[in-house]
């Protein structure tokens, strides 16, 4: 007899090997804007605007600042590098229990806005948070008109 009823643990087991069946058949789509949420990578983005500005913070600790390489190009603005492993060269005599720091080469694309001005961008490094600041073109910001 097939029990009707099954412990809520099972019940949640199951729907998450259902949830990654469908994720691997139907993957998320590629980000298509400023506010797509895209799914889980190194490093971890946070995007916002200002009215001056498309903001972007990259939660990104342990890299060397000089070896990240930031472009903008036909609206995608592009974080690339590397992280250099932490863990200890192979045959040494240490066993490693747990390893959930990223290493290895990443890439991060965000989508900006059409207002976005690729010629103003400025990007700093510190405390393991880049920042990189994309200005809105001047015809994009509202001004006052006078009236006569």
């Amino acid at each position: 007899m097939i029990p009707m009823f099954r412990s809520s643990a099972d019940l949640f087991a199951e729907l998450n090997r259902m949830q990654s069946l469908l994720d691997q058949v139907f993957p998320a789509p590629a980000a298509s804007s400023i506010r797509s949420a895209a799914a889980a990578g190194f490093p971890v983005l946070n995007v916002g605007s200002t009215p001056a500005a498309i903001e972007v913070q990259a939660l990104a600790p342990g890299l060397d600042p000089s070896k990240l390489e930031i472009t903008v190009d036909r609206g995608l603005l592009v974080i690339a590098g590397e992280r250099a492993s932490q863990l200890p060269p192979e045959g040494e005599r240490v066993s490693v229990y747990a390893n959930e720091r990223f290493s290895g080469s990443f890439r991060r694309v965000v989508s900006l806005p059409e207002d976005a001005d690729p010629a103003r961008v400025d990007a700093s490094y510190r405390d393991g948070v880049l920042r990189v600041t994309v200005a809105k073109r001047a015809s994009s910001q509202p001004r006052r008109i006078e009236v006569n």
